[in-house]
């Protein structure tokens, strides 16, 4: 049965308005998305150049790939119990600051077991941030807006991968692959340093706390919230998060969140690692593969448009459910058709609007779906479970190659994910209602 908040404060931040602030919090976790996005993107996007540079085949870059993942794994599973428990912005911070270092540090990789030590700390960041920015902007957002702002925050992502192959674009024919990396590494350092000064931690976080700066006291009063509150009127974690995802009516919609999770992202990190050189493959040079790749990416963009705002009016259970089924359908296009360069262009970018823009929407419907006190928690471990897709989709691309499937072939097995994830999707409708907010007998346990 649906119950309301249980404080003042919790009715205050559950129908805030968007102002100034909260578009300051989205505006600058979508400039984190951005990172992240590019970030994930610029090893498959320097492999094309690295096989020339170290003479190896394409499918020797499967350990870089794998490592990249199993570090967004272990950032996404960590990031949970840090950001619910002590905080949004300390997990943000040190999440830019590792994975900012670590593709620095890649520009100077001598080998390929050097690559990959340090895809995986890049990946540890990336993992990190992704639910961090989802939690802490879903704080500064009204419920009745929150996918839609969420959606428009991950963005980011996809802008990132679109700016990742332009990027390469310029920088290869002058700097080779050492310059995506530099770019990857410079640029979130700088951005560390913005959100150092003009972040703000999560509004519940500051409530609880015992002292306050006159900023950050000034801040609570824009929010109508009332400074040194108790914690049991706050949607705070008290407990483990990660057992909640599991209690109070939540266990049905975190196992399907983890089964949509899983294919989206199995998709994501298939495209987003072989798209690439799969392009290479077929004839392309590999700055026309990049660039191709890219549209993917771009694609993606313009599901914000639409798809956020059906999330929160419609629900995901038809919307984002349709969205995946006809991603599926473009899957088959660029698996099975040969297309002219034009073609295969659109194509790529509907693909990417579709498929990746799903993903998008699937972050958002997590960060809508689960209350406060588990938002991190709830998209941290979904991500953490998606990404051992991402950790097989890369074996699997490897795999498809070596045994001479014909290179776009590789992507019909994306069809299958995404429809299971359709599937998954629709059956949210049987997730039942839970309260948004702790009610008066869980605050009191």
């Amino acid at each position: 049965m649906q119950a309301g908040p249980i404080s003042a404060a919790e009715t205050a931040l559950e129908n805030q308005r968007l102002g100034p602030l909260q578009l300051r919090v989205a505006a600058l976790c979508t400039l984190v998305q951005i990172c992240d996005g590019y970030d994930i993107n610029s090893i498959g996007v320097a492999v094309p150049s690295l096989t020339h540079a170290w003479s190896l085949p394409g499918p020797a870059f499967t350990t870089a790939f794998v490592w990249s993942s199993i570090g967004i794994l272990v950032g996404a599973l960590s990031s949970g119990p840090i950001g619910d428990r002590f905080g949004r912005k300390p997990l943000l911070l040190a999440s830019i600051a590792i994975f900012g270092f670590a593709s620095l540090l890649s520009a100077f990789a001598g080998s390929l077991t050097m690559l990959a030590v340090l895809r995986f700390f890049t990946g540890l960041g990336i993992g990190g941030a992704m639910p961090g920015t989802v939690a802490l902007t879903g704080d500064y957002t009204p419920q009745r807006l929150r996918a839609t702002v969420i959606m428009a925050t991950f963005t980011g992502a996809p802008i990132g991968g679109f700016l990742c192959g332009q990027v390469a674009g310029l920088v290869l024919p002058s700097f080779g692959w050492p310059g995506i990396f530099i770019v990857g590494g410079v640029v979130p350092l700088l951005i560390f340093v913005a959100l150092l000064l003009w972040l703000p931690e999560s509004p519940r976080f500051l409530a609880a706390k015992g002292s306050l700066t006159p900023r950050q006291t000034a801040l609570l009063q824009r929010l109508d919230v009332r400074p040194s509150q108790s914690t049991a009127g706050l949607d705070l974690a008290s407990s483990n998060p990660i057992a909640m995802l599991f209690g109070k009516g939540y266990a049905l919609q975190t196992v399907l969140l983890w089964i949509i999770f899983f294919c989206s992202l199995m998709n994501l990190f298939l495209f987003g690692y072989w798209m690439p050189e799969v392009f290479h493959l077929i004839g392309m040079t590999p700055a026309d593969a990049v660039f191709a790749s890219s549209l993917r990416d771009l694609g993606a963009i313009f599901a914000v448009l639409y798809l956020g705002l059906l999330i929160d009016h419609l629900g995901p259970e038809r919307s984002l459910a349709f969205h995946y089924a006809v991603g599926a359908v473009f899957i088959a296009v660029i698996a099975l058709v040969a297309l002219p360069y034009l073609a295969l262009l659109a194509i790529t970018f509907f693909c990417g609007m579709t498929i990746i823009g799903s993903q998008t929407g699937a972050n958002a419907t997590a960060g809508k779906l689960y209350p406060a006190r588990m938002r991190t928690s709830g998209l941290g471990w979904a991500l953490g479970i998606g990404r051992l897709g991402g950790i097989a989709a890369p074996v699997l691309g490897g795999w498809l190659l070596r045994i001479g499937l014909p290179p776009t072939q590789i992507f019909l097995s994306a069809c299958g994910f995404a429809l299971i994830a359709a599937i998954a999707t629709a059956l949210l409708a049987f997730r039942g209602q839970r309260a948004p907010v702790l009610t008066p007998q869980e605050a009191a346990e």
